[in-house]
């Protein structure tokens, strides 16, 4: 076989490859086999019908054609490895000559396909980000102690008309141009007036209702088939219900912990506080440091797989995400208060990042010859386990499965590469002090690991498609 390869742009290439007959012979013998197979013939046995015979019968043309569907791919594949080309997606093949005898001629085809670009990156060292100290008052323990009074709250039915923070039981009524939509009505919802999780305009319509009593407003659709639109609803409170939280105390910290003081709970929670502003400071670092990565480094996006990333983000969000909860694409954007032009540009700017994010960093993979071993990759599986709902071996199953293992370990070493970065720039917060994150290595990592999934995972995807 022989093959050539021409440039057509930085992220496409062209590949010209001759095969022949003696080479393809192999593949026009397995032809004839798998024909022998799936025909009977009077006279013959099942698998024992010359060639000749099959040529008569079912023509010649079958057998080429199966001889060809066989060899491409195969032929294609030893093109790409003596090339050692780095391809992306699939391949356009074109071209194809010889079929009608490939004995004479051989076999000739060109297959376009688009490649990696050539990445430069730069000094790790050069980037420098700033972040939120961390920073825990009195104001946010006492913020905390107050969510988890709440969580101890109890409730009791009262006769008198709802005020801000009493739970009211509703029944609603949505009209649009005056007609009720099929998913127009609700009723016994629950809802805590003042925490914003119905539609705009729902707090001052039943502040100051009592049981019995209903008020109409007009608010814009937040979801379901009329998002988007503006529509007339009745709410009518049916229950008015007043929270009770419990006393602040000693009492209250052996309710609800395993502390016998106030003060010992206070203590823990500041802590607790102190530990998830670490793991918020890590998070907001990784995100700066690889936005400024991205910004010193200058890429062309392979055309055809930006035209598919954008195209799987779309069908996503429509199919994956809005279907669900019986909404279109027309209610978000309009929920939204976007354009369809100003959706297609975000979209396509989201994934020219997800592409960018997955070349840098598998870059750097290379470069620096990131590894991952068995227990890197077990912790990260058990991470992307529990956030898919999946017990660890059911996780498992469906990646080994779906042969998504090296997909995995992609993951994994990309997480790795963007926590080399973060440790090699600089990090400061707000007042000037500068973050080692060499002493919270594993916070670091886990951090990593998990924006470079985000950031890839879907381009991954397209470019595996």
């Amino acid at each position: 076989m022989k093959s050539a390869v021409e440039t057509l742009n930085p992220t496409r290439v062209r590949l010209t490859v001759e095969v022949p007959f003696e080479e393809l012979k192999p593949s026009l013998d397995a032809a004839y086999k798998k024909i022998n197979q799936q025909v009977t013939v009077p006279g013959f046995r099942k698998g024992k019908i010359p060639a000749r015979v099959i040529d008569q019968r079912f023509g010649r043309a079958a057998v080429l054609e199966e001889a060809v569907n066989d060899a491409l791919p195969r032929f294609y594949t030893q093109a790409v490895d003596e090339g050692k080309i780095e391809v992306l997606g699939q391949p356009d093949i074109t071209d194809i000559k010889g079929v009608e005898d490939l004995a004479a001629a051989g076999l000739t085809f060109t297959a376009e396909v688009d490649v990696r670009p050539e990445i430069t990156l730069p000094e790790f060292s050069e980037i420098s980000v700033e972040v939120d100290p961390i920073e825990v008052t009195d104001e946010d323990i006492e913020k905390s102690l107050e969510q988890l009074r709440e969580r101890f709250s109890s409730v009791k039915d009262v006769e008198r008309a709802a005020a801000a923070g009493d739970i009211v039981v509703i029944d609603l009524e949505a009209k649009v141009d005056g007609e009720v939509p099929e998913d127009g009505t609700a009723t016994g919802v629950s809802y805590e007036i003042g925490s914003g999780r119905l539609l705009d305009g729902i707090d001052e319509a039943v502040v100051g209702l009592s049981a019995g009593e209903s008020k109409t407003f007009d608010t814009e659709l937040k979801g379901g088939t009329q998002a988007g639109k503006t529509s007339e609803v009745t709410v009518t409170v049916t229950t008015v219900q007043e929270k009770e939280l419990p006393a602040l105390d000693d009492e209250f910290a052996q309710l609800a912990s395993e502390f016998d003081t106030l003060e010992e709970l206070r203590g823990d929670s500041r802590k607790r506080l102190e530990r998830m502003k670490e793991f918020d400071q890590a998070t907001q670092a990784q995100e700066r440091v690889l936005d400024a990565l991205l910004e010193k480094v200058e890429i062309e996006y392979p055309g055809k797989l930006l035209a598919d990333e954008v195209e799987t983000r779309k069908h996503n969000l429509e199919h994956h995400q809005l279907e669900p909860i019986g909404q279109n694409l027309e209610g978000y954007l309009a929920a939204q208060g976007k354009t369809r032009e100003e959706f297609d540009q975000e979209t396509e700017e989201q994934a020219k990042k997800g592409i960018k994010t997955q070349f840098v960093l598998d870059e750097i993979v290379a470069k620096e010859e990131v590894g991952v071993n068995q227990e890197e990759l077990t912790e990260h599986l058990i991470r992307r386990a529990a956030g898919s709902g999946l017990t660890p071996d059911q996780f498992a199953q469906q990646v080994v499965q779906g042969n998504q293992v090296s997909l995995l370990v992609g993951e994994v070493a990309r997480g790795k590469a963007l926590a080399l970065v973060v440790e090699a720039a600089t990090v400061a917060d707000t007042t000037g002090k500068v973050i080692d994150f060499d002493e919270e290595e594993e916070t670091v990592e886990a951090v990593t690991a998990e924006t470079a999934e985000t950031e890839t995972a879907k381009t991954e995807g397209t470019e595996q498609a």
